[in-house]
């Protein structure tokens, strides 16, 4: 890991409510675009791809891809749950501190379906029914709920009974993100929120309300990530290093509420 990674481009599309987006491959491959064109560099650059997205088949990252080329580099499909974008970003970056590549493209997008998440694997094993057997044992009367929210909303549960808050910490998290979506003009919301109006939202759980809890939402972005010899060989003069540290923190990490 001689070299540093530095990050040379950047693009991301609006985000909107399921059945008021694009494609999936539409979204993907105008995030892409963008991004290389911040980059002020062309696609036959890149020399490796990480596309990460949950719902969809095998290969939907060479799908989304092909809109903007197909140059025969290899292309690696990430589903990682909340940390798939995380996970594409660390795995561009470890491929270019390692010398493997000298110009990675990390991207990811999301074409969801209304309502709240569910599996669409029930004929197996569920990845996380471990630990709907083990929340059961630790909370016998939960809630009937979908996955998701029991999960998060048991951690909140806990969160709140090990520290002794005020559930209202969690609407003061979904006021302060929601201050920070107003700012950004491809966030799905713009309108502000107040305490109240998330302490009074419907309740999905005990102490968790649907404001506290991230909507599904559809959109895609881009990051082209290279090492400090290709960019300065392209003159770029102004790149952003990637940390490694910070990378590592975002993807062990957890959000309970969010509404950006």
């Amino acid at each position: 890991m001689g070299k540093k990674a530095k990050v040379i481009g950047v693009n991301m599309i609006p985000f909107t409510k399921p059945g008021m987006n694009e494609p999936y491959e539409v979204m993907a491959a105008k995030a892409v675009k963008g991004a290389l064109e911040d980059a002020g560099i062309d696609f036959s650059e890149i020399q490796q791809a990480y596309g990460s997205y949950i719902y969809g088949d095998s290969t939907c990252a060479q799908r989304a891809l092909y809109n903007v080329g197909m140059t025969g580099i290899p292309v690696i499909n990430i589903n990682n749950n909340c940390s798939s974008g995380s996970t594409a970003l660390y795995l561009a970056r470890q491929a270019v501190e390692s010398g493997a590549v000298e110009c990675a493209l990390a991207f990811g997008f999301e074409e969801m379906q209304p309502g709240a998440l569910k599996s669409h694997w029930d004929d197996r094993t569920p990845a996380t029914g471990w630990l709907q057997d083990r929340l059961k044992e630790l909370w016998p009367e939960v809630p009937e709920a979908p996955n998701a929210i029991r999960l998060f909303g048991s951690a909140g549960k806990e969160y709140l009974e090990k520290y002794g808050v005020n559930p209202d910490i969690f609407a003061r998290v979904a006021v302060k993100t929601r201050n920070h979506a107003i700012q950004n003009p491809y966030s799905l919301f713009s309108k502000p929120l107040s305490v109240d109006e998330v302490m009074s939202s419907p309740t999905l759980l005990p102490s968790l309300t649907r404001l506290m809890a991230c909507p599904p939402t559809c959109g895609a972005a881009a990051a082209i990530v290279c090492s400090e010899e290709f960019a300065n060989k392209h003159g770029i003069s102004n790149p952003v290093r990637l940390l490694h540290k910070r990378l590592q923190q975002i993807q062990t990490s957890v959000m309970i509420t969010s509404s950006i």
